[in-house]
């Protein structure tokens, strides 16, 4: 193995000729990678997209929120977490001394809305995934918060529910991760916000503690 393919392999990137899908080991920095996630073609979701929703924030953030995949909403104005889910995280964001685009960044595992906000197919995960991957690592994020059922089962890799997965430390590409709610399960499911504030305070320690 060429040391070009082990610096990609420790990226969790196989070589071009390597790959056996039509997706491409992700560009390098911020402006080669945003350049290239609007004209991703690499499956399905670019036909019924309206635009793609890359993230956003503080590119240096120590906190990573990561949803599912952009809903109606996110998909019409190009942002993650807006709409009345948006505005419940960023009240959520504030109880714990923290603002939206300040030491914070918002991304999803997928760039796309799957319509009628299906769940994500795994093609459609796999293609977008190295994305989300080099975005972490431009990033280098001290906390993770895998946001949703979705998102904490493909981060992962499990299929156990939200309440098996809660009040524990894990790791993606090797940075620490927690899982809470999304906020729009939350709005529909009022008795576990306590639940969300609870796995909210023990991101805030754990953060301390790193």
């Amino acid at each position: 193995m060429s040391r070009r393919e082990e610096i990609l392999a420790e990226m969790g990137l196989a070589p071009v000729w390597r790959l056996k899908t039509r997706a491409a080991v992700p560009p390098q920095g911020w402006i080669e990678i945003k350049q290239a996630v609007p004209g991703c073609v690499s499956c399905g979701l670019h036909k019924t997209r309206t635009q793609t929703v890359f993230g956003v924030g503080d590119e240096n953030a120590d906190w990573m929120l990561i949803g599912e995949a952009p809903g109606a909403e996110e998909d019409r104005l190009g942002e993650p977490f807006v709409g009345q889910a948006g505005k419940l995280l960023d009240n959520m964001l504030a109880a714990i001394d923290l603002k939206r685009g300040e030491n914070v960044y918002i991304a999803n595992v997928l760039k796309c809305r799957p319509p009628g906000n299906r769940n994500p197919e795994p093609e459609e995960v796999e293609k977008c995934t190295p994305f989300l991957k080099r975005q972490i690592a431009l990033i280098q994020p001290k906390l993770i918060i895998a946001m949703g059922r979705f998102a904490a089962q493909t981060l992962l890799a499990s299929d156990a529910s939200i309440a098996s997965l809660r009040g524990r430390v894990y790791r993606y590409e090797g940075v620490p991760l927690i899982v809470t709610y999304h906020p729009a399960y939350l709005l529909r499911s009022l008795p576990d916000k306590s639940k969300a504030w609870a796995d909210l305070l023990f991101a805030k320690k754990t953060m301390a503690a790193l």
